[in-house]
């Protein structure tokens, strides 16, 4: 399975023999269901409504919806470590690095809208069933995820007498908002490096108001 320039492998051999289109549509339809309803409310038959193909395939390639849900967790956490991979730590401007961050973020979800929302949804997931292993997988993946994307950054940059953690808190919300904003447009535009130049022209004219409040 491919997303971007980086490929996500997990061990299911005849998972992993469909043509990539087979699998992204199931990938999606699932994440989908499990994004709307959680793990125990989620139902098998919408996902293989929503993916055009038999519930005998569905458990052929995944025994059950447990090893299905879990397939998912370790394919979320395999696209956001190949997202932590792009990070150039040699960037030490904050505002380029989450910038160029968002642009990742936005090529992965080109290809599969809801994966960000599933891993989202899952930290809040309460059933006993798949919470353990949630917390095992996923919580080190976001917290490695903060350390990276504050590593190595210029924080001399910041004028003197200004808050930076309240300012970097700005900025996440600023970039939230603005993220969210980019989410719900992407899916109008066929070529997605078209949307990502609109999108980086865009967040520059923030970003400029941003440096002008917090840097020299």
């Amino acid at each position: 399975m491919i997303y971007g320039r980086k490929e996500v492998t997990i061990i299911n051999p005849i998972f992993n023999n469909l043509k990539s289109e087979k699998q992204e549509l199931i990938i999606n339809a699932a994440i989908k269901e499990f994004v709307k309803r959680g793990f125990e409310k989620a139902s098998t038959n919408e996902i293989v409504k929503e993916a055009r193909i038999s519930k005998g395939s569905l458990f052929n390639y995944f025994h059950n919806k447990k090893d299905l849900y879990i397939y998912l967790i370790e394919y979320g956490v395999q696209v956001i470590e190949n997202l932590y991979e792009q990070i150039d730590l040699n960037e030490t401007d904050l505002f380029k690095r989450i910038e160029n961050i968002g642009l990742q973020k936005l090529h992965i979800h080109k290809k599969f809208p809801h994966v960000f929302d599933f891993l989202a949804a899952a930290i809040q997931e309460e059933s006993a069933e798949v919470k353990d292993m949630i917390k095992k997988k996923v919580d080190p993946v976001y917290d490695r995820g903060t350390e990276l994307i504050y590593k190595h950054i210029d924080f001399s940059k910041f004028r003197e007498g200004i808050d930076i953690e309240k300012a970097i808190e700005i900025l996440n919300w600023t970039m939230f908002g603005f993220g969210e904003k980019g989410l719900q447009q992407i899916n109008t535009f066929e070529d997605i490096h078209e949307f990502g130049e609109k999108y980086l022209e865009e967040w520059k004219g923030y970003t400029e108001l941003l440096k002008y409040s917090f840097y020299k």
